[in-house]
């Protein structure tokens, strides 16, 4: 059974915990990544990580609280990728672009977890993707769409969309290259599964110009 994430501790980043810390969960984030929560235990963290099961359990209380804190780490750490945006000063398209290329690094040096958060819905069904809402990564979407909001409000995205749709877009299509990135390299059309930069840039430019052509002038005079 996997654990409720609802009295959790989400926001410690990772540069506050020990140097002991920070590899256990390093390894915990690629077990539970590829095992799920039932299919790993402490002895494997311990093993792994090249600590004692006493190291273990002086820095997180249980499995399920190690668990968690994987999970949090994530959100908070994603967090500071929408305070980028939030913070940047510019035209919308640049700071988009900004902030597409800034998550795609971010899952890029966090593979594990983005794997563990798609395990928490594919395993968890619809109770637990609320749990992850309201518990972990909702704030971050919520805010991100905020962001959009607000720029629609200055005129600088058209007033029909729905801003939570353009979030979904470029979030779900980064999240998506990295689970995907292992069959689209043998996709003979396909020339940036090893380009993340490239991909999310052009992801932005799709999202902010169409893809139907620019109208014909002609005949316009």
């Amino acid at each position: 059974m996997i654990p409720s994430t609802a009295a959790t501790p989400l926001t410690q980043p990772p540069h506050a915990l020990a140097e002991a810390a920070q590899r256990i969960m390093q390894t915990a984030e690629r077990l539970f990544a590829e095992h799920g929560y039932a299919g790993v235990s402490i002895n494997m963290v311990a093993e792994q990580a090249s600590v004692s099961k006493g190291n273990i359990f002086h820095h997180f209380s249980s499995k399920a609280t190690l668990y968690q804190t994987v999970l949090g780490t994530a959100c908070a750490e994603a967090r500071t990728v929408v305070d980028e945006l939030l913070n940047r000063d510019g035209h919308l398209a640049e700071r988009l672009r900004h902030f597409a290329a800034a998550h795609i690094a971010h899952l890029e040096r966090h593979y594990h977890l983005t794997r563990l958060v798609q395990r928490e819905l594919l395993e968890g069904g619809v109770r637990r993707g609320k749990r992850l809402a309201e518990q972990l990564c909702g704030e971050n979407f919520s805010r991100l769409v905020d962001i959009l909001r607000h720029a629609q409000g200055r005129g600088e995205l058209r007033a029909e969309l729905d801003p939570a749709l353009i979030a979904q877009l470029l979030v779900g299509t980064n999240i998506f290259f990295f689970q995907g990135r292992d069959m689209l390299r043998h996709f003979p059309d396909v020339d940036f599964a090893d380009d993340p930069l490239r991909y999310s840039q052009m992801v932005v430019d799709v999202i902010l110009t169409g893809i139907a052509p620019a109208p014909s002038r002609q005949g316009s005079s």
